[in-house]
């Protein structure tokens, strides 16, 4: 019985282990690279694993003009993002979970369209307002971009994790007195903490690595780039520098590796109650 089960759930497996190794290679390939010498990364037999390794990459990667200033803007347009996306979503998830008022199925039927749209698309209608309003070159345009960017997805986890939440247990808070919006808070919003992890490391991935926006809506301020503009910039006479690009890269992605690792099992159970019990 036992090796029969094994063996039905073998291709499972197979295809799991493929889809793992696919999808992780080149995340190694790029850290690996960072740490091997030019003449192995610029080598017409290149092996898998390193046989030395260097640090100088990660030297040019960190002394490059701008480093500090362009982590700096990704830090401030990140989480200004962010914060906005959840204390906006919570106020809207909270009014589509427990009110009941004209226009609410609409509402989330916008929000969905919303989240199924490509911001691609949209690239060109929003610099044009930009330009028009004269909000180009500035750092809070991008922050209300990838608020938008990250607004719908956040209404719909966090509406589906507070209609998990029992009603019953704020309606008790204000039969003791607490008023709705108290007994929100003291007694429903400690329990959303996974839901809001999930969808703050959601925001935080989505504004961390958006290229296309910080490319085209920050034209002449130099300064008011991010990360992710700032790794297309390791060029030489020789061409790219593709040691330093994966350097770069690399400490480019372990901030959001060292979140989604902390958060990891309150992000999961974020994400499954606000998709399949909401």
């Amino acid at each position: 019985m036992t090796t029969s089960r094994a063996l039905r759930r073998l291709p499972l497996h197979a295809a799991a282990t493929v889809t793992v190794v696919v999808c992780l290679f080149p995340v190694y390939w790029m850290v690996a690279t960072a740490f091997k010498p030019n003449r192995d990364i610029q080598s017409d037999h290149p092996q898998l694993l390193p046989q030395s390794w260097t640090l100088d990459h990660f030297r040019r990667a960190i002394d490059a003009d701008g480093f500090g200033l362009f982590w700096r803007n990704s830090v401030l347009v990140t989480l200004g993002a962010v914060l906005l996306a959840l204390v906006v979503a919570l106020g809207a998830s909270f009014a589509v979970a427990r009110m009941r008022w004209r226009g609410r199925r609409q509402f989330m039927l916008m929000v969905f369209v919303a989240q199924m749209a490509p911001w691609e698309s949209l690239i060109i209608p929003v610099y044009i307002i930009s330009r028009d309003t004269g909000m180009l070159d500035r750092l809070p345009t991008l922050t209300l971009v990838y608020f938008m960017m990250t607004l719908p997805f956040t209404i719909v986890v966090l509406r589906g994790f507070i209609a998990t939440i029992p009603q019953e247990l704020e309606e008790s808070a204000q039969v003791d007195g607490c008023t709705r919006a108290g007994a929100f808070r003291h007694i429903a919003f400690p329990l959303l903490a996974p839901g809001l992890m999930a969808t703050s490391l959601f925001g935080y991935i989505t504004a961390w690595n958006e290229f296309a926006y910080a490319n085209f809506l920050i034209i002449k301020q130099q300064d008011h780039r991010t990360l992710p503009v700032w790794l297309s910039s390791f060029h030489n006479t020789f061409g790219t520098d593709w040691g330093a690009t994966m350097a770069a890269s690399t400490l480019f992605a372990l901030p959001a590796l060292v979140i989604f690792l902390v958060l990891q099992r309150h992000v999961t159970s974020g994400f499954a109650a606000g998709a399949v019990k909401g």
